[in-house]
């Protein structure tokens, strides 16, 4: 999401050829969060036997949905900061679904800043993810930025059919150039097939106990996280460590107990760092 004015942002022009989304909306609250922000922006990718289709492509709020034109099966849509967000009291959501065999990749066209706002009360931005059978599920978003003041709870809940496969990739950077993060609560958790996966809760910045010592991140600015998901993935292999040292930061990549899958998390110094890391993770768990 873009930083500045809360304003929003002039749409890019619109392509006749894809679906209008809804009107975004940005409602102000009155339950202890002034000038909060209520959006829930929806996708819904559907296989019509040719390939992907997107029956639901609606923005609310800052997100402003937009299809990108790619070749092939799949539907990719990108997501347009319309307005700062979060900011303290916002409630944001995204509500992804890819549905039997359809094929979706959903990103941003930037990075999201989390900034301070009109109150000291948390913003809350919850993704939520579900992929039918067959399925294939791609969420890879730019980094968050957490910036100094701010206070963010962010989740990711995943909801897998056994057959579905995922990729998910999310960037943190604690605080701009030369200042302290905001207090960053951030958990991801996925069920494949009815039974839990994966379930990984952290804390950053003050209040958070430790959060910047040697067990944690060990004065890096950067951490992120990287999933795969895929019945075909070989996850018969012993954890591996990529690029280990304090300089250049590491990731470690290992499989998760309960389903084919391997998980990745990293922390490095800058975010260019962070995403070679990921990369890096990404080649050795296809394989490659």
């Amino acid at each position: 999401m873009s930083s500045g004015s809360r304003l929003a942002e002039p749409a890019p022009p619109l392509d006749p050829a894809v679906p209008v989304p809804a009107t975004a909306t940005a409602t102000a609250t009155s339950c202890g969060y002034p000038d909060g922000v209520h959006a829930t922006a929806r996708i819904r990718a559907t296989y019509n036997g040719r390939v992907t289709t997107l029956p639901q492509l609606r923005s609310d709020g800052p997100f402003h949905l937009r299809r990108i034109r790619t070749g092939g099966r799949a539907a990719t849509v990108g997501i347009i900061g319309a307005m700062s967000a979060p900011l303290g009291g916002d409630r944001l959501a995204l509500d992804i679904t890819a549905e039997d065999r359809a094929e979706l990749e959903v990103t941003t066209a930037a990075a999201t800043l989390a900034l301070r706002g009109p109150t000291t009360a948390p913003a809350t931005y919850d993704v939520r993810l579900t992929a039918g059978e067959h399925a294939c599920l791609r969420w890879l978003p730019q980094q968050l930025i957490s910036a100094a003041g701010s206070n963010l709870r962010q989740s990711c809940t995943v909801s897998l059919a056994a057959t579905s496969r995922l990729l998910l990739r999310e960037e943190q950077i604690l605080g701009r150039a030369d200042e302290e993060p905001g207090h960053l609560v951030s958990r991801i958790r996925v069920h494949r097939a009815g039974r839990l996966l994966l379930d990984q809760h952290t804390a950053y910045g003050d209040p958070a106990p430790g959060w910047d010592g040697p067990s944690v991140l060990d004065g890096h600015r950067a951490v992120g996280q990287l999933l795969v998901v895929d019945p075909e993935l070989d996850v018969g292999r012993a954890p591996v460590l990529l690029r280990e040292g304090i300089k250049d930061g590491c990731a470690v990549l290992a499989p998760l107990a309960g389903g084919p899958a391997l998980f990745a998390t990293a922390v490095a110094p800058s975010s260019s760092a962070l995403r070679e890391l990921l990369d890096q993770a990404l080649v050795h768990a296809l394989g490659k």
